[in-house]
């Protein structure tokens, strides 16, 4: 059970799937990118959540050392390899029967 209760503490936050289905396609991103693609998640919420993100290990944050900074976010190896678990969810949600 607590590998379970890990997964999901690391998943939970109302904004981290999202910015996860917005990660994989592979390509870093960099923040406004990223606020533009969730425009309902406030600046801080997305901060907190990719900073989340980062400290578990499902996200890298890119810095690059130019004026002004230019920072980014791509999944980890680790963050690509649930992928395939999100796309089953998205499968699972499509597949609901209708009213």
């Amino acid at each position: 059970a607590k590998g379970v209760s890990d997964a999901f503490r690391i998943l939970e936050g109302r904004w981290k799937m999202l910015i996860l289905f917005h990660l994989f396609n592979g390509h870093p991103m960099r923040f406004s990118e990223l606020e533009r693609a969730i425009p309902e998640v406030s600046q801080k919420m997305l901060i907190q959540q990719l900073r989340q993100l980062e400290t578990d290990g499902v996200v890298d944050r890119i810095v690059y050392p130019e004026v002004p900074p230019k920072v980014e976010y791509r999944l980890t190896a680790w963050g690509l390899n649930l992928c395939p678990a999100l796309d089953a969810i998205l499968t699972w949600a499509e597949s609901r029967p209708g009213p």
